[in-house]
């Protein structure tokens, strides 16, 4: 546990490990933070940096979500209610389900037809499937042509400007969002512990030190090491 995201300080723990680690990482799964990806290029430069799948799809609902909630507004002039189509829509247009079940797509299509006149909302969702589409292909030279075309086809300018937005961050990232499918890891660990670290901070109603906050959810973990406690000394 470092107590800060500060490149510096990240980047000296990383340099700080046993050589024989630092060279034999082959990857490195990040969400999308510039931070983490400057350590890994610069400490370890020959591990191959990889965008976990959560965090890409993450960003196609969100650009889904937005475009919705701003046709929402443009065309009745207030949030989503129980009875407007884009707000039942909302869970159908994200769900994994809703591809698979005809009966679900032909519900959305329906609802989509009501209240998306100028087609927004359905260019975003296209997109938003495509690059699910992109995870589900198993060839990597074929799944980064289909990467290609989604940032090509996000990218015109007729397109909503939160899918050219997130067609931006598609070409940013494209070479490590790609690596995703010569790795196939994941940074699920990682956010289970900081999902830990934020169950700790609640019970507690925030911590005001550092090394306070450490010590509880070293010991929340369950495998604290009682050989150091008599050297652990809390001011």
């Amino acid at each position: 546990m470092l107590p800060t995201r500060d490149f510096t300080q990240v980047a000296r723990w990383l340099r700080s490990q046993p050589h024989h680690v630092r060279e034999n990482l082959d990857y490195g799964c990040l969400d999308m933070s510039k931070t983490y990806n400057a350590v890994f290029k610069v400490v370890t430069p020959k591990a191959t940096r990889v965008i976990d799948r959560f965090h890409v799809m993450r960003h196609a609902i969100l650009a889904v979500d937005q475009v919705r909630r701003r046709v929402q507004q443009q065309r009745l002039g207030h949030r989503g209610r129980a009875g407007d189509p884009l707000y039942k829509a909302r869970e159908l247009l994200v769900i994994k389900a809703t591809t698979r079940d005809p009966e679900l797509q032909e519900r959305l299509e329906g609802l989509l037809a009501l209240g998306d006149s100028d087609g927004e909302v359905t260019f975003a969702y296209s997109v938003k499937e495509a690059v699910a589409q992109f995870y589900e292909t198993n060839d990597p030279e074929v799944a980064a042509d289909l990467l290609r075309d989604i940032i090509d086809v996000g990218s015109k300018r007729s397109a909503p400007f939160e899918v050219r937005r997130l067609a931006r961050t598609l070409r940013n990232w494209f070479e490590s969002i790609v690596a995703w499918h010569r790795a196939r890891v994941s940074n699920g660990p990682t956010e289970g512990m900081n999902n830990l670290l934020k169950r700790v901070k609640r019970v507690a109603f925030g911590f005001t030190n550092f090394e306070n906050f450490r010590i509880r959810a070293l010991l929340y973990a369950g495998k604290p090491n009682f050989r150091v406690l008599d050297s652990i000394v809390v001011t």
